[in-house]
């Protein structure tokens, strides 16, 4: 399916981009090649293919959420350059 000059041009003005004519005369050839091998794709019979949501047979790959204890306050502070009370210390960005 080839694509026109019109079309190209048409379709960088619905995307606010200004082309060459050495762009648009590319632009059409790709487009053109990309709507022709769309085509093809679409000759190929998948009448008896199941419809999937991923090309790879995946399952869930998240481990076990596990309640565990955590570190407690000092620690998790112990490096603050600055602390306050039991939250870290930062400047001040509202007057």
């Amino acid at each position: 399916m080839a694509i026109t000059l019109d079309e190209i041009k048409w379709i960088a003005h619905l995307s606010r981009l200004e082309l060459k004519p050495e762009e648009l005369i590319a632009a059409s050839t790709q487009l053109s090649s990309i709507l022709n091998y769309i085509n093809q794709l679409q000759e190929v019979n998948t009448d008896n293919v199941e419809p999937l949501a991923h090309a790879l047979d995946v399952s869930n790959v998240f481990r076990e959420d596990v309640l565990k204890e955590s570190i407690n306050v000092n620690e998790a502070l112990s490096n603050a350059p600055d602390r306050q009370g039991n939250f870290y210390g930062v400047p001040a960005i509202l007057e």
